[in-house]
């Protein structure tokens, strides 16, 4: 007689449920408790954003929420997982791109970390994963079997880091946005990874979601603390290199096709304003108003409308990505070309156009301030 303790879902075997519950409680109550102590240090230390013409917040925000979301990460995941040479690995290199951020959050009431050296510690962290046997060593052959990437493995693993790194610090520009987008992304790999019984993968994943949620009660609009590029950054990371570990052990393809689709929104609004900013001549690192949320509140929506709307799109694409692992290798490649295609005509449509002049058409929703993050 099948355990009633095991989910069983199309013919994947999940291992005892209640220990991922337990596991996501255990990271949003740690994250509860510990963000606004995180909150008076931020103050304390001078960990603040200020409010600057490219901000939408108008009133000082404590940063450090990153610092919440890391602890309740880490002591989740060691509760619950063996402290191996992978655990060894993420816990380096997270820790190191979260000292990175950190140094940026210090002096963003100064002045901002060069864009230069925020790179090179996202590669530095990428590298110290990889040292410690996190990275793509092969990919799957759509028409069968695997491509192995030999001496390649090590700049793919890192530019797939760095990427998704800065897929998620770009995309927080609205209260609870990244936080929200990142605990659903999170939450698509979780279900994918504890489906093909990868149990650290699936552990690690749930731990970040909980994390992220237990944050999100002081987040979302209107927001009391941010979590800094030191958070954002911490998040993408693990983000990537989660999905890496459960590359190791399954069809890479599959592994990487979760995050990918479930934050599909801010990887093509990255792609676009980045192109944007080539066609204006502007620096690609000089952050402007033409991203996707900013059209959203030029629209006339309030923050929470916005965030909200980004959420359920998420939601669907993660959806899409937990679909498309069902399917199998040609299947999931075909479910990314079909969502890249109809991302790219959405973009290019409502965002691939020269940046709206300010926030005309804003407006607050009952209660509202005018904060970000």
């Amino acid at each position: 007689m099948r355990n009633p303790r095991l989910l069983f879902v199309r013919g994947w075997r999940v291992a005892p449920v209640e220990k991922y519950v337990w596991a996501f409680v255990e990271a949003a109550m740690i994250s509860l408790v510990v963000t606004p102590v995180a909150r008076l240090a931020a103050v304390k230390f001078g960990f603040v954003d200020r409010p600057s013409e490219r901000r939408v917040h108008d009133h000082v925000i404590p940063l450090l929420g990153g610092l919440a979301i890391m602890i309740a990460f880490y002591l989740t995941s060691l509760s619950w997982l063996p402290l191996d040479r992978t655990m060894v690995g993420l816990i380096a290199a997270g820790m190191f791109i979260f000292v990175v951020g950190l140094l940026d959050d210090y002096r963003k009431s100064r002045r901002e970390l060069p864009a230069k050296v925020k790179l090179a510690g996202q590669v530095i962290a990428s590298i110290i994963a990889v040292l410690f046997g996190i990275k793509i060593k092969f990919v799957t052959n759509p028409l069968g079997g695997m491509i192995y990437l030999g001496m390649f493995s090590i700049p793919v693993t890192i530019i797939w880091m760095v990427s998704i790194t800065n897929v998620v610090n770009l995309m927080d520009g609205l209260d609870g946005l990244a936080a929200g987008v990142s605990a659903i992304a999170a939450f698509a790999l979780f279900v994918v990874a504890a489906g093909k019984g990868q149990e650290m993968s699936a552990m690690t994943a749930i731990a970040l979601a909980g994390a992220t949620v237990g944050f999100l009660r002081y987040n979302f609009n209107p927001a009391k603390i941010f979590m800094g590029d030191a958070g954002a950054m911490f998040i993408g990371f693990l983000l990537a290199a989660v999905s890496t570990v459960g590359a190791l052990k399954g069809a890479t393809t599959v592994a990487l096709t979760i995050p990918f689709l479930a934050l599909g929104i801010p990887i093509f609004d990255t792609a676009f304003a980045i192109v944007r900013r080539v066609r204006e001549g502007k620096p690609i690192y000089i952050a402007d108003k033409g991203h996707i949320h900013h059209r959203l509140l030029a629209m006339g929506l309030s923050q929470r409308q916005a965030v909200i709307t980004l959420y359920s799109l998420a939601s669907l694409l993660g959806l899409s990505a937990v679909l498309s692992a069902q399917l199998g290798t040609l299947p999931a490649y075909l479910v990314i070309v079909v969502v890249a295609l109809i991302l790219f005509v959405l973009f290019r449509e409502f965002v691939f156009v020269k940046e709206p002049g300010g926030y005309r058409g804003y407006r607050r929703g009952p209660g509202e301030r005018h904060n970000a993050g």
